[in-house]
């Protein structure tokens, strides 16, 4: 029992230890191992060659694996492999001298290697191999070495200064511990690496040198054994071993210039995270004024006596493609760049406007949107047609028809709403509502005899006309058919728009007011020096400009509309004759929306009985004047109105009612709350120069 017991965990101890081996590691031993055991083991010829392939692959491998590191730290392993690489070429170095000198044969791959580079002529080969020995000694080689020692000198003085900025970084909370050890053990790293590299470059430089000394060997005693041993001509012997000489070299030492060519790639990358194709493609390739320039000069010199046009020509017309590529490219890249910049504009502009909400999130906004989840999506600031630009614009134009700067308008979610549903509040009170859905199109007014549309019902908000929700699908059909159709972020910009339109004179507070007066102070600073606070307060401007307002009269002539309140102001403190008096002042800008395309004006009169009952009966209450009459006279006024406002309607003439001066105010009253769409004008706000047409006289039947 003991017995079986201590078989048992020597068996379990073994099995232990070798889980924790890693077969990686036994074999790099091995290879190692059998590296060494090249120098003192023949190896037959077909052996050889299929070694001498593995060394040609092994450098091409290396050489594009320096192409594609980002940093030296992903090949940190590379000084130990210049070693290990080292010692296979100079054990396939004796390997190939031994079967050179005793069977004068190396194999398949030397021989190609001679045939193909030296031909007939082994001097020819000499040549060519000297050159690759001394590009790989004096050039490369030295190049490597030098570099990897001035980079092992200035890495190892900043490592000082490295670890402080990495203990400041961590004091001052930018990185976290693990990632101050990383970059800890980074630096030493790469201070280990350059060091390593500085010693390893001495490896190939050695290589090269053991290389030239073999290649003579392999010349001068495979002549002497084969010419004086085995009675072979001197000539033959030349030959023969010249050109196997020749391939021996060349087999060794173009794996070893491509080893040497990595090295140099290694030492000199900079650590930009980039690969060298990406790194060398941004350098060279980064400016096409510089490939013009080239383009230039070379259809300069294809232009010269005695020089190849045809060379040149394809050339530079290389270099001018990629500078119409590098152009075209630089100019996608400059837009995109400036379009960026927008939108991190109009996010900071969004984020100033936010600023204040802290401090007075008890305040309701002047005017807001609350939406459903489910139009979440269309708030994304990265969206060509989002709502919050939709927004810009729409604040860009009120000021620009109106003259009034609004204030920011929020944009909040609220889980109480329907998914679908959005709702418009003007300080803080709901004044329009609304359904849309995201992902269809709102199709107005589809019911045409011809064609037929499935989607969902809906009215649109803005106009209350009829709608139709469709799909993608549905929308390609419609559009063919000249139907009008909405995007849903247009939906509720237009339904947002007109609210403001319709309550632009709840918005204009006096704050508001005294930023327009300083919008204009610096060029019309002495009529409202004048104006303010000598003959009106700032509210009683405020009051004339909502009356304007309410009756949609832009007042972005805000120089006339405070002169006409200078001249008049002295004579009276009524916001409703002054308001008036300002109409009068602004009366091309109030009649020109009203003109025919011959400049003419339509308009709906006021028979005398009208005017002289509306004069009579004005009585004056703290919101204004108003009129007061009996409700069939109303009735009837209404009844009138009605009819010839539908006929002209139905004729698509655009039409006003003209009142007197003293009575278009309390007309208009009286008419707004069943007619908001009808402007009254009086006739002092007609110019000369407008061609009158009467449409109609409103008549009562009754008098009082």
């Amino acid at each position: 029992m003991e017995i079986r017991k201590g078989k048992f965990l020597k068996e379990y101890s073994i099995k232990k230890r070798l889980s924790h081996i890693n077969y990686a590691d036994v074999i790099v031993s091995f290879v190692v191992v059998a590296v060494i055991g090249l120098i003192m083991i023949p190896l037959p010829s077909f052996l050889l060659d299929f070694l001498i392939i593995i060394n040609i692959t092994i450098g091409i491998n290396v050489l594009l694996m320096t192409l594609f590191t980002k940093s030296v730290l992903e090949f940190s392993t590379f000084p130990t492999l210049l070693l290990i690489t080292t010692m296979f070429r100079l054990g396939l170095n004796i390997s190939s001298t031994r079967l050179v000198l005793t069977q004068g044969n190396a194999g398949h791959v030397i021989d190609a290697f001679a045939n193909v580079v030296a031909g007939n002529n082994y001097i020819v080969g000499a040549v060519i191999f000297v050159i690759i020995t001394i590009i790989q000694i004096i050039v490369v080689t030295n190049g490597a070495s030098r570099v990897s020692e001035v980079s092992a000198r200035f890495t190892l003085d900043a490592m000082p200064g490295k670890q402080m900025a990495i203990d400041a970084d961590l004091n001052a909370g930018i990185i976290s511990e693990e990632e101050a050890k990383q970059r800890r053990s980074d630096l030493q790293r790469e201070a280990s690496f350059f060091g390593a590299m500085d010693g390893a470059s001495k490896f190939v430089k050695g290589d090269a040198i053991a290389g030239i000394i073999i290649t003579l060997i392999n010349l001068i005693g495979g002549i002497l054994i084969f010419s004086i041993g085995q009675g072979m001509e001197i000539t033959e012997a030349l030959s023969t071993f010249g050109k196997l000489s020749i391939g021996d070299g060349l087999v060794s030492q173009i794996p070893s210039l491509l080893i040497s060519v990595s090295s140099g790639i290694i030492v000199t990358r900079s650590n930009d995270n980039l690969t060298f194709g990406g790194s060398i493609s941004g350098d060279l390739f980064k400016n096409p004024l510089i490939m013009w320039i080239v383009t230039i000069v070379l259809i300069t010199l294809a232009l010269v006596p005695g020089f190849p046009t045809i060379p040149f020509l394809i050339v530079a017309a290389c270099f001018a493609a990629i500078g119409y590529f590098l152009k075209g490219k630089e100019k996608s890249e400059i837009a995109a760049a400036k379009k960026a910049k927008q939108e991190q504009a109009l996010i900071r502009k969004e984020q100033e406007m936010e600023e204040d909400e802290s401090v007075a999130s008890f305040q309701v906004e002047p005017i807001s949107i609350e939406i459903g989840y489910a139009l979440i999506s269309l708030t994304d600031e990265t969206m060509d047609n989002s709502l919050m630009r939709q927004i810009v614009n729409i604040r860009k134009q009120c000021a620009h028809e109106l003259g009034v700067l609004l204030s920011p308008i929020r944009i909040r979610d609220n889980l109480q709403l329907a998914p679908n549903d959005y709702c418009i509040k003007i300080k803080g009170n709901e004044v329009a509502r609304g359904d849309i859905y995201p992902t269809k199109y709102l199709v107005v007014n589809p019911d045409t005899d011809q064609v037929t549309l499935d989607g969902i019902p809906t009215k649109e908000p803005a106009f209350g006309l009829d709608a139709l929700w469709v799909d993608e699908g549905t929308k390609e059909f419609a559009d063919l058919n000249g139907m009008t159709i909405v995007e849903p972020v247009t939906v509720i910009a237009t339904h947002l728009k007109e609210v403001i339109y319709q309550n632009t004179s709840e918005l204009l507070g006096r704050q508001e007011v005294k930023t327009l007066l300083e919008g204009i102070k610096d060029r019309y600073n002495v009529v409202i020096d004048e104006l303010i606070p000598d003959i009106l307060r700032l509210g009683e401007v405020q009051k004339v400009l909502q009356n304007l307002l309410k009756e949609q009269i832009p007042i972005n002539d805000l120089v006339t509309i405070l002169e006409t309140l200078a001249d008049f102001g002295t004579m009276t403190k009524d916001a409703e004759l002054l308001t008036e008096h300002v109409r009068q002042s602004l009366k091309r800008t109030i009649v020109k929306q009203y003109l025919t395309n011959d400049d003419s004006l339509y308009v709906i009169t006021l028979s005398p009985t009208v005017e002289d009952m509306l004069t009579k009966n004005i009585q004056k209450t703290s919101t204004g004047s108003i009129p007061v009459l009996k409700p069939e006279i109303i009735t009837a006024i209404f009844d009138n109105l009605n009819t010839i406002h539908q006929q002209l309607v139905a004729q698509g003439l655009n039409h006003v009612v003209l009142a007197s001066p003293n009575t278009r105010l309390v007309f208009k009253k009286l008419i707004s709350y069943n007619f908001p769409e009808i402007s009254v004008l009086s006739l002092n706000e007609v110019p000369n120069e407008v061609s009158i047409e009467t449409c109609g006289m409103i008549t009562v039947d009754h008098a009082e």
